[in-house]
C-alpha cells in the first residue's frame, strides 16, 4: 500500500535553540520512501541514526523565535498484518543484547509495578496468544479521550484513570509486555486512519526473533502503517524536542492512501 505523508508546523520559542527533529519516514524493513521532502528553510541541520538503527533525527539549529516547517513524503507499505497467536516468546536468556533493553522499565512504562496483574490477569497464556490478550484487555477497558493526559502522564496514571490517547495506550502495551518477559518497544507511526488525523504511537513486541506490530487503539493495521522511530517510551520517540519552551502556532499532520 502506498501512503501519502503532507506534515505542516509552526513553533515559537523563548530564544534562539537547536532543536530535534523525528518526523522523516524510517527506511526500514516492511516499507520503502519513494519520495520525500523536509523543509525547514536555510537553517543548519544535521543527521543522526535512530534508535535501534530505525530511521533518521534530525538535528536543527533555530537561529530566531520561530519556525515554520514542512515535511512531505509517499511511502510503500509492503509488511503484511500477523497473526500473534500463533507467534512464540523467545526464552529470555536467548534474547539478544540489542532487543534487551526493551524488557526493561522506564520513565513512561513501570513495568516493574504490573508484574503481579499481568500474572493474575494473564498468566495462564503463554507467548503470542497473551500478547494478543492483552492488546484486546487494553482496546476493552481503556476509553480514547482526547485532551485526557499530557507529556508527563505516566502508565500508572493511565492504569488508573482507565483513558488516554494512542500515546498512553502504548506506553501500557510495553508495560504490560515487558511485564511478561517479552520485549516491548514504543513507535511513533503515520497511518491514515487515524481519528483525528496526527503523529501516532503504538507497540513492537520480540516474538518469533522479529519485531512485529501492534495497536492497542484498534485505529491501524501493519499494512498501512509507516514507521518513524522507536523508542523505550513516548520520551524516545517525541517528534520535537526543544532546548527552551516552545509554543505551537499551528500543526496538522495528514496521510492518506493512493
Amino acid at each position: 500500500m502506498r501512503i501519502q505523508i503532507d506534515v505542516a508546523m509552526q513553533y515559537r520559542f523563548t530564544r534562539p535553540n537547536t532543536i530535534f527533529l523525528t518526523i522523516e519516514a524510517a527506511k526500514c524493513a516492511g516499507q520503502t520512501v519513494t519520495y520525500e521532502n523536509l523543509y525547514v528553510g536555510d537553517i543548519p541541520i544535521n543527521r543522526i541514526a535512530g534508535d535501534s538503527g530505525v530511521g533518521q533525527r534530525v538535528w536543527a539549529q533555530v537561529p530566531w523565535n520561530e519556525l515554520s516547517m514542512s515535511y512531505k513524503a509517499q511511502v510503500d507499505v509492503t509488511r503484511q498484518p500477523v497473526a500473534l497467536e500463533r507467534l512464540s516468546a523467545v526464552p529470555v536468556h536467548l534474547i539478544p543484547a540489542e532487543v534487551a533493553p526493551y524488557l526493561r522499565p522506564s520513565r513512561y512504562c513501570q513495568s516493574d509495578k504490573f508484574g503481579a496483574f499481568v500474572e493474575k490477569r494473564f498468566g495462564n497464556l503463554q507467548g503470542g496468544q497473551k500478547v494478543a490478550a492483552m492488546r484486546s484487555w487494553i482496546e476493552a477497558n481503556l476509553t480514547y479521550v482526547p485532551g485526557s493526559s499530557d507529556a508527563d502522564t505516566n502508565v500508572l496514571e493511565t492504569f488508573a484513570g482507565r483513558q488516554g490517547v494512542c500515546r498512553d495506550y502504548a506506553h501500557l502495551m510495553c508495560t504490560m509486555v515487558r511485564a511478561a518477559q517479552i520485549p516491548a518497544r514504543m513507535v511513533a507511526a503515520y497511518s491514515p486512519d487515524i481519528m483525528p488525523p496526527d503523529f501516532h504511537a503504538i507497540a513492537e513486541v520480540w516474538l518469533d526473533g522479529d519485531w512485529h506490530m501492534v495497536d492497542a487503539t484498534g485505529m491501524c493495521s501493519a499494512d498501512s502503517t509507516a514507521i518513524i522511530a522507536v523508542g523505550r517510551d513516548a520520551y524516545d520517540i517525541a517528534f520535537l524536542d526543544s532546548q527552551v519552551p516552545a509554543e505551537m502556532l499551528y500543526q496538522s499532520v495528514f496521510v492518506t492512501r493512493i
